[in-house]
């Protein structure tokens, strides 16, 4: 049986002018067209409107040794979406026909609403591939079609086109490596960034793969690039699928998914019969003006798009593929009799707005605490809004917290570095939230504190009804109050990234004979149980009897959102701590904001709080951090010790959604795992960073387990063993932090129930903070 000719073969075809190729195209290709459409512009004419447009203006550029030699799909996808925003500058009068002409076909095409995504990595290192690489990469992994769908497109077997795919893979990652390589501006990334294509096959040695560990524990720039290349198929999907198809890449890619990718088309062809004038010839007719399409079977058509010949081409759309050489247009056969005229095309009101908003607790609404409600806007039409007016409506039981100083406002959160204005006022039982009108294609959020009461009943969460000139959108958030969970003590968006550092205050005497050995992690008696526990005192200083350091490194340029300090001990006793910030010789006396006490088996502990931005606001961050002198009880089994917690924004970090969650719960024993909703993080299946602060975790009781929906996760210092996550170690302290873990994992979100899960098989911990960032679009 002969193959059926791939995209590439059928596209030559057209080129020497035969007419039935470009049928076959259409029908392969007119259902993904259509799913697009119908996304973009309402009414099915409409939507046949844009379709004809968009094979014409294909066709056109093609017959004239343009377009694409083998992508046809991604190629088509991108002039539906050009062709749909210039019909709307045209009848919304920004821009005239004769401007349109000017676009070069050769330029891609990049919405309003994505402008920054074509100049990612990931989408730089796609468009670098050979286009053939590009086709099957974008079928395969950006629409999810089995080798068996795509075999025909490509004109190879199934096992062909996985193998190619694999191979396109490989490129990806190796292109995504080179640019990294080019740009990394730090002289101790590039050897590690240059092990980490090997790093995620599996290749490195033991020694070369503790390099990378180590590194992109400390660098969050490697860190970011370590993740995006152990899934380049998430990136695909997440940036590339909108840089094609545009903000509503996951609208068309569930209705090509319910449509099939290889549904026919015939419909246009009998839907612009009145257009159409049967010819003699069995070749496609090309006119100065318009396209003739061909039925593969018997006849060809000629389709005139205008009522007197052009005498310019009509102008192409600008696609993802690379650039079209300078070429003369190919001679083809121009029919005796003059072209049929054709109707002007319906024209459509100005670009309207299209609000999408969303409204969520972060992380939990827990009895008896704070917490943080989220809300969310985004304009994914084509013109701006009018002023946005947000009614928010709280649950029974939740009130707003007033702001710090005295007014009638209420206490706001705002994204990192914007200057958006909003300005909320109590109404009723919820709030009224106002905004200067929002641009097309731009979002906008907004985050009120809130204080949830110890009656406050379970059920409905918050709900909003926004304004914004012209047709209201509603939302409301799908879980509400709850008993336990973790409460948001900060939250925010922007170019974030969270950091902890922390150290013990307790630790074994070096008298003891394997003491020494313990310190170092080494040895079998590395549990704070075996051990009469001494104050640690590192500064040597006479004003102190406990204190201890932890290194914060930083990317240049950060300057510190919010910090705040935790510290906990053995006891029911917590009073003020001692700080000291990186350059300064004296300690700062710190009294907690908040202080939680919990029984563990062996007795009572307590975590204090308190928010030292401030305090990191003024000192120069990168450095030795020191505390010392919390309240504490020396002895066996005894626990004490402090993290310092950060959001932190810079230019080098990835726009990312940012939350600080307070826990204080005990794990293991009678509850051996817990669930922590992380609501209000909508980029769900991106990828996570967070930092874990535990207190009483014992490095010779392994069952310790981390997960963010997607698996057990491997921290990133001490033992880095995902089966023995609390092990007594700290980020930015060296050795042994007995009863004291600050520890990093990254992995993805996950995504039918986004949450935090800790399990304690054989050791019972008290876990404290989880501080999260999350990939997100701006």
């Amino acid at each position: 049986m002969e193959s059926p000719l791939s995209d590439a073969d059928l596209l030559k075809e057209v080129r020497a002018g035969d007419a039935a190729a470009y049928g076959r195209l259409y029908e392969r290709h007119v259902a993904a067209a259509r799913a697009l459409a119908r996304q973009l512009v309402r009414g099915e004419s409409e939507v046949e409107d844009v379709m004809a447009e968009s094979f014409t203006k294909i066709l056109d550029l093609v017959g004239r040794g343009g377009g694409p030699e083998s992508g046809f799909r991604t190629y088509l996808l991108t002039v539906v979406r050009r062709t749909v925003y210039d019909r709307h500058r045209v009848e919304s009068r920004q821009v005239t026909t004769g401007e349109i002409e000017q676009y070069d076909p050769g330029v891609p095409f990049v919405d309003p609403a994505l402008v920054g995504l074509e100049r990612s990595m990931i989408s730089r290192a796609f468009l670098s591939l050979p286009e053939r690489w590009r086709a099957v990469l974008w079928h395969t992994e950006v629409e999810k079609c089995k080798p068996a769908e795509v075999a025909s497109l490509l004109g190879l077997s199934a096992n062909g086109v996985a193998a190619l795919a694999y191979r396109a893979r490989e490129g990806l990652r190796q292109a995504y490596l080179q640019m990294h390589l080019r740009a990394a501006p730090a002289h101790e990334c590039r050897p590690v960034i240059g092990k980490m294509g090997a790093y995620v096959r599996g290749g490195l040695a033991r020694r070369d793969s503790r390099t990378v560990d180590e590194h992109v524990n400390d660098c969050e720039e490697c860190h970011g690039v370590l993740l995006e290349l152990a899934d380049v198929n998430r990136g695909l999907r997440v940036i590339v699928g909108p840089l094609v198809a545009g903000p509503v890449f996951a609208g068309y890619a569930a209705a090509l998914a319910k449509a099939g990718s290889a549904a026919g088309g015939a419909g246009w062809l009998s839907r612009l019969s009145g257009r159409l004038r049967r010819t003699p010839s069995r070749q496609q007719v090309l006119t100065a003006g318009g396209v003739a399409v061909a039925s593969a079977a018997v006849a060809a058509f000629v389709l005139v798009s205008g009522e007197e010949p052009a005498t310019r081409p009509p102008a192409a759309a600008a696609p993802l593929a690379q650039p079209a050489a300078s070429v003369q247009p190919v001679p083809m056969p121009v029919p005796s009799e003059p072209p049929a005229r054709v109707p002007p095309p319906r024209r459509e009101p100005p670009g309207r707005p299209r609000l999408r908003a969303t409204i969520d607790a972060l992380g939990a609404l827990v009895r008896a605490q704070p917490g943080i409600v989220g809300l969310r806007l985004r304009n994914d039409g084509d013109g701006p809004s009018g002023e946005l007016a947000a009614t928010v409506e709280l649950p029974p039981g939740v009130t707003l917290l007033p702001p710090a100083r005295r007014g009638h406002g209420v206490a706001l959160l705002a994204p990192v570095g914007t200057v958006d204005g909003w300005s909320c006022r109590q109404a009723g039982l919820g709030a009224r939230c106002v905004r200067q009108p929002l641009a097309a294609g731009q979002g906008t959020a907004v985050f009120l504190r809130v204080l949830v009461s110890e009656q406050a009943p379970e059920g409905a969460g918050p709900a909003v009804l926004v304004d914004g000139g012209g047709p209201r959108v509603r939302a409301r958030a799908e879980q509400g109050v709850r008993t336990v969970g973790a409460s948001a003590r900060f939250a925010t968006e922007g170019r974030v990234a969270v950091r902890a550092v922390g150290n013990t205050l307790l630790s074994c005497s070096e008298e003891h004979d394997g003491c020494a050995e313990a310190r170092r992690r080494q040895g079998d008696r590395r549990d704070n149980d075996l051990w009469p526990m001494t104050a640690l005192d590192q500064d040597s200083s006479p004003a102190t009897t406990a204190s201890s350091a932890a290194r914060l490194t930083l990317p240049k340029d950060s300057r510190v959102v919010w910090a705040g300090l935790y510290w906990s001990a053995s006891g029911t006793e917590a009073g003020p701590i001692k700080v000291r910030a990186p350059g300064r010789r004296t300690y700062v006396s710190v009294r907690p904001d908040h202080v939680t006490t919990l029984a563990m088996p062996l007795g009572p502990a307590y975590q204090a709080f308190a928010d030292v931005t401030a305090l990191a606001g003024q000192a120069r961050p990168n450095g030795f951090w020191w505390a010392a002198d919390a309240p504490m009880a020396e002895g066996a089994s005894n626990h004490a010790g402090w993290s310092l917690v950060m959001i932190v924004t810079g230019p080098r970090q990835p726009y990312s959604q940012a939350v600080v969650l307070d826990t204080a719960t005990v794990v293991g024993g009678p509850t051996r795992m817990i669930h922590l909703p992380l609501g209000g993080l909508s980029p769900v299946a991106a990828p996570a960073r967070a930092e874990l602060v535990t207190w009483e975790g014992d490095a010779d009781l392994g069952g310790d387990k981390v997960s963010l929906g997607t698996g057990a996760i491997r921290p990133g210092s001490g033992d880095r063993d995902r089966d023995n996550v609390f092990d007594g170690s700290a980020n930015g302290a060296a050795g042994m932090t007995f009863g004291v873990d600050v520890d990093t994992v990254a992995a993805e979100l996950g995504r039918r129930d986004p949450g935090l899960t800790i399990a304690a098989d054989r050791d019972v911990v008290l876990f404290g903070v989880a501080a999260l960032s999350v990939r997100a679009r701006s």
